[in-house]
């Protein structure tokens, strides 16, 4: 079962409920999954986490080298973690926190499409418990100008750190904000726009999912994810926000005033 907003698909952490039910219970955004209504427009090749059934727009992570201050002050090396957060998601973080390991360096953020929540929230836990910093913008490879964008992906998985620069992104969708949700310090370009989208549940296995047991899993996705922002150090607030556009066509547009508010981002 999955909790999906339009657009991005994100499982809430509703694996142990779902696990008992043999059903994969995700958060989505967008489509007919619940799910939120997005609007925003040398090493050896590690290999890919997940094995069959994982996408090839599935998050990756990989190591970028920038400018003095181009990842903020004093930082010049960073993780660019962009791709579409699945099923597999946690495991692919892990295996490339794992393999740069050598340094830690800050990660940032570019997460697009239907994505899985559950997954989103997992990874934002993972971030916390190896004490990182998260940002969210676009990392831009020098290497990969004029490269076809399977090249380009190559060689983002080839582990090498790439020259690099970066760009705000357009908008953080509701799987952004949860998985910078666990950066120790969390950053936000002040141009880019905060995006709660609608959500509803359905099942990744195409089984019926009966009305009280949907509201089942959405009581129990709102309550946990309470719980996570909460131990995250953010406003608890959000997850009644978040849980007020279910089931409806409707995105929340998050000022400025509001994310700092709601202490999606830190203020040292």
């Amino acid at each position: 079962m999955q909790m999906h907003w339009n657009a991005s698909t994100a499982d809430a952490s509703l694996c142990a409920v779902l696990a008992r039910l043999c059903l994969l219970a995700m958060l989505a955004i967008g489509g007919s999954q619940i799910a939120l209504s997005q609007t925003r427009p040398g090493g050896v090749p590690a290999p890919v986490p997940g094995g069959i059934g994982s996408l090839a727009d599935a998050v990756m992570i990989y190591p970028a080298h920038g400018a003095s201050g181009a990842c903020g002050e004093n930082c010049s090396d960073w993780l660019a973690a962009e791709g579409t957060v699945h099923w597999d998601g946690h495991k692919r973080i892990i295996a490339g926190l794992d393999r740069f390991a050598d340094r830690k360096r800050p990660v940032f953020l570019n997460v697009r499409e239907q994505s899985n929540l559950s997954v989103a929230t997992s990874i934002g836990k993972i971030l916390r418990e190896r004490g990182i910093d998260v940002g969210v913008g676009r990392t831009i490879a020098d290497q990969c100008r004029g490269l076809r964008e399977s090249e380009c992906v190559a060689l983002k998985r080839s582990g090498v750190p790439l020259q690099a620069s970066l760009l705000s992104i357009s908008a953080c969708d509701l799987t952004c904000v949860l998985i910078l949700a666990g950066g120790v310090r969390r950053t936000m370009p002040e141009d880019t726009t905060v995006l709660i989208q609608s959500t509803q549940i359905a099942s990744r296995l195409g089984l019926n999912v009966s009305d009280e047991h949907r509201e089942g899993l959405r009581v129990r996705f709102r309550e946990q994810t309470k719980l996570y922002l909460t131990q995250m150090g953010v406003d608890p607030a959000l997850a009644d926000m978040i849980d007020a556009n279910y089931g409806i066509a409707r995105n929340t547009q998050l000022s400025r005033a509001d994310v700092v508010r709601l202490r999606i981002v830190t203020e040292r």
